[in-house]
């Protein structure tokens, strides 16, 4: 059974990998969590003379150096002072150099926002009129390229290492104590520190170029890095990487001291690590809350906390979900996961979910601010897709629950039925070892006795044969006992030891005691080895046997099948998490979108159709009258004419012919004819009048009463 899930397991985790890789590599770059909700100039404004300065408003405080706010004319060159202040609260500005030329002008702008992330746009204005200009405003955005996609590599891993490392921990300590002497738990929680710690190093080096140039090559710039060191992230990186420091002393007692500690012993060193842990993992997750999103808004105070409580209920509830799917599958077999281990975790996860719910609900206010901005903004968006990702990863840990609670009625006959084989199988070999070594006393005593009686035998057989050779076959006898009782020690002594087999055979040979022992030792030590391999071998067997039952376990089995479903959902889970981390806040959003309509508003003095009576008299008869002329939108671009020709009376009439001319004298624009068709008696109508730029345009109509009587009128009016 486990030779069939193996391959499935890893095909499952390749393919959320490769999820979450997908939702990583189709975002775009870091969205501005500070959005431009206003300018002066403004954005394609046509003024009549070159400002003195240029002022942006951003929708938060931003930092700036003397880069991130520059002005360039239609040549490209810069024409600012390259000093950029802030003017108060959010609005900061540039001085401009004196005696501007007409044309058309670039603002560029490269911050970075008060939550961490780089803000990048350009637009445009003119002064006189629009011109040419070598200057692209496409493909102005910041935290793009490679570096960019580096950088949001790092964000997830970052994530996933306090998940894997907090979760993990807190699984141990909480919900396993004997874990901590588990060898693939504690590769996993030290897995967890070696991944946060290279992914923060990896962040504070990139953390220069992601914000500026965005070039690899600025990657190792050792002044950008001091740079990075004096920014807000840059301080929360570096105690990121102080509190890992602590974190790996809490790490080293955690399976050192922890773990060679009886159960007794442990409650008291728990409470420690548990409260010592719990400070560490509030650090770090500090070092997010007080440098992104949290850190800047509405009620700053009580959303820093909230989301420090929000980061540690998450990596409790997915850290320790993976580190019980990893000690479920990659576990020892003679060290299963208890039942009452998952069930501790269960209440955990369950505490971690409500804590998330709550959490979430006011970090959703905070930040969409209004029901609309779930549907029509990205962040909204997102935050949709992580809700339901919620729900499908609550509803899959239902089941969870599910085959625990048959895991534990199952345990105690598992326990008592593995109980009763092994102590079968112990009594079967001690019988089968007292009968093999009674039956080897027993062969040893009677050799002994047949050998001896053989000695006596010949000795008085000799002895009743010649009385000449007393002497002789007395010595003979003698030496024939002592032989046969030599034999029969050694034989004694191998049914009771198996030892000293050798060293009997070497003194009957007639070698000396030297020589016997050092053959004894020669034997035995190859014999130990024996013994050692075959302990070895048994071990290993025991080990097969004890992981196939606990594999063909239903409810085990059954168990390990929903919590690798649990953690295939949280890896996409967290990379949507990522991606919101990314995306500017929908309240912000929306936000920028009414500030630019305001000022769009405001700045355009025309809005709707523009009307211009011009009264008339060519002189002849029918020759007076009112023309009026209307003029919808009155803007740059695509207009709609209508002109009405009315006598003095008000009643419409006829005349034999009307034209129009606009003319911008200013610029030297026109007269840019254009002939309505005639729809009804006095009305007639152009579509699509198309009208370059904007400003003071002189409106011409020439009316003609008769073939020699004719008129033509003017006015201005403004174009937004």
């Amino acid at each position: 059974m486990t030779q069939t899930i193996a391959p499935r397991v890893r095909t499952l985790v390749l393919l959320l990998l490769a999820a979450a890789c997908a939702l990583l590599a189709a975002a775009a770059p870091a969205s501005a969590h500070a959005a431009l909700t206003g300018s002066d100039p403004r954005q394609g404004a046509v003024v009549d003379k070159a400002p003195a300065q240029v002022s942006l408003t951003f929708s938060e405080s931003v930092s700036m150096d003397d880069d991130s706010l520059r002005v360039l004319d239609p040549k490209g060159k810069r024409v600012d002072d390259g000093r950029p202040s802030g003017t108060g609260g959010t609005t900061y500005s540039v001085k401009l150099h004196a005696g501007l030329p007409d044309g058309t002008y670039t603002v560029a702008y490269q911050v970075v926002s008060a939550d961490s992330h780089p803000v990048a746009g350009a637009y445009t204005f003119s002064v006189g009129a629009p011109s040419e200009t070598s200057v692209s405003v496409s493909g102005q955005a910041a935290g793009g390229g490679f570096v960019g996609g580096l950088y949001g590599v790092g964000r997830y891993v970052s994530y996933a290492a306090f998940a894997v490392l907090v979760g993990g921990a807190a699984f141990v300590l909480a919900c396993w104590p004997r874990g901590s002497g588990v060898r693939v738990v504690q590769r996993f929680v030290v897995s967890g520190w070696l991944a946060l710690t290279a992914a923060t190093l990896l962040l504070l080096l990139l953390r220069g170029s992601y914000t500026g140039s965005g070039k690899a090559a600025d990657i190792f710039d050792l002044s950008l890095l001091g740079e990075v060191l004096q920014t807000k992230a840059g301080a929360a990186l570096v105690s990121r990487l102080l509190l890992l420091a602590a974190a790996a002393l809490f790490i080293a007692v955690l399976f050192g001291a922890y773990d060679k500690r009886e159960d007794e012993e442990k409650r008291d060193l728990t409470f420690g690590l548990a409260v010592g842990g719990s400070v560490v993992a509030a650090g770090l997750a500090a070092t997010w809350a007080m440098s992104e999103h949290a850190s800047v808004g509405l009620q700053a105070g009580l959303a820093m906390p909230v989301d420090v409580v929000h980061l540690i209920a998450v990596a409790t509830w997915l850290g320790g979900l993976t580190a019980l799917l990893v000690a479920l599958y990659r576990g020892p077999a003679d060290t299963p996961v208890p039942a009452l281990a998952v069930r501790r975790f269960s209440r955990v996860a369950f505490g971690s979910v409500v804590a998330l719910v709550a959490t979430g609900t006011y970090q959703s206010w905070r930040q969409l601010g209004s029901w609309t901005a779930f549907t029509d903004t990205r962040y909204g968006q997102l935050l949709l897709v992580k809700i339901g990702l919620v729900a499908v990863l609550v509803g899959v840990a239902y089941f969870s629950r599910r085959w625990t609670a048959q895991l534990a009625e199952a345990v105690p006959a598992v326990a008592g039925q593995r109980k009763k084989e092994r102590v079968a199988a112990s009594g079967g070999r001690g019988n089968d070892e007292a009968k093999a070594s009674e039956k080897t006393r027993t062969s040893g005593k009677t050799g002994a006795s047949e050998k001896t009686a053989a000695a006596a035998k010949t000795a008085t057989a000799e002895k009743s044969g010649t009385a000449a050779k007393t002497d002789s076959v007395e010595r003979t006898a003698a030496a024939a006992k002592t032989a046969t009782a030599e034999k029969g020690e050694a034989a004694g002594k191998t049914s009771g030891a198996g030892k000293a087999s050798g060293a009997g055979k070497n003194s009957s040979a007639g070698k000396g005691p030297g020589a016997g022992k050092g053959s004894g030792a020669g034997k035995g030590s190859g014999g130990s080895k024996r013994a050692a391999q075959l302990a070895r071998q048994r071990a290993a067997v025991d080990a097969a046997r004890q992981k196939r039952q606990r594999d063909s376990d239903p409810h085990r089995f059954g168990l390990r099948r929903s919590v690798l479903a649990e953690a295939g959902v949280a890896v996409v889970l967290l990379a949507v998490t990522t991606l919101l981390t990314q995306t500017e806040p929908g309240r912000t959003e929306e936000e920028a979108k009414a500030a630019g309509s305001a000022s769009a508003a405001t700045a355009a003095p025309s809005t709707g159709a523009v009307t211009l009576d011009m009264p008339f008299d060519t002189g002849g008869q029918n020759g007076k009258g009112v023309v009026r002329v209307e003029l919808d939108p009155a803007r740059v671009g695509s207009n709609d004419l209508h002109l009405y020709v009315e006598r003095p009376d008000g009643t419409a009439f006829d005349i034999p012919e009307v034209k129009v001319a606009l003319t911008q004298k200013a610029k030297d624009i026109g007269p840019l004819p254009v002939a309505p068709d005639h729809i009804t008696t006095g009305h007639w109508s152009a579509s699509q009048v198309q009208i370059p730029m904007a400003g003071d345009w002189e409106v011409a109509v020439t009316v003609r009463t008769s073939d020699i009587d004719q008129v033509t009128l003017s006015k201005n009016a403004q174009i937004g």
